[in-house]
């Protein structure tokens, strides 16, 4: 299993938010705070019937107090559930909506790119991870 003091994590997961980080438009909430991945995920998963246990999980944490900071959450929250590639899919379903968070040369916005993405997400599935949330 891979755990906190895995190096591979620690690539993994700066990754992970490079990714969701590349590209992404600068956005400003009502009072002036910088948006970031973890705002434009809980707007995707929002379209959902039900809240996700994610989101629910990491909204719950008071000692986090950064949008940074709640989207490393939720992506350690969804790989020890094994949730990350049908997480982001979910969020990735509505061309308008990455077209508002993302600039053009985001690789969510070409489909061959976010098959291959997502395709590489699902195989981490496979994977255990015992982290501390």
């Amino acid at each position: 299993p891979v755990t906190d003091g895995s190096r591979e994590l620690h690539s993994l997961c700066a990754q992970l938010e490079f990714l969701l980080q590349f590209d992404l438009k600068e956005k400003r909430s009502f009072f002036g705070q910088r948006k970031d991945y973890w705002d434009f995920l809980c707007q995707g998963l929002a379209r959902r019937r039900e809240e996700h246990e994610g989101v629910r999980f990491v909204t719950s944490l008071d000692k986090l107090k950064t949008p940074v900071g709640r989207g490393r959450a939720f992506l350690r929250y969804c790989l020890v559930h094994r949730q990350l590639a049908e997480s982001l899919q979910l969020c990735l379903l509505d061309p308008e909506s990455l077209r508002e968070w993302y600039y053009a040369r985001s690789p969510f916005l070409s489909p061959q790119r976010r098959v291959e993405i997502l395709g590489s997400l699902y195989e981490l599935d496979g994977v255990t991870f015992h982290l501390a949330l």
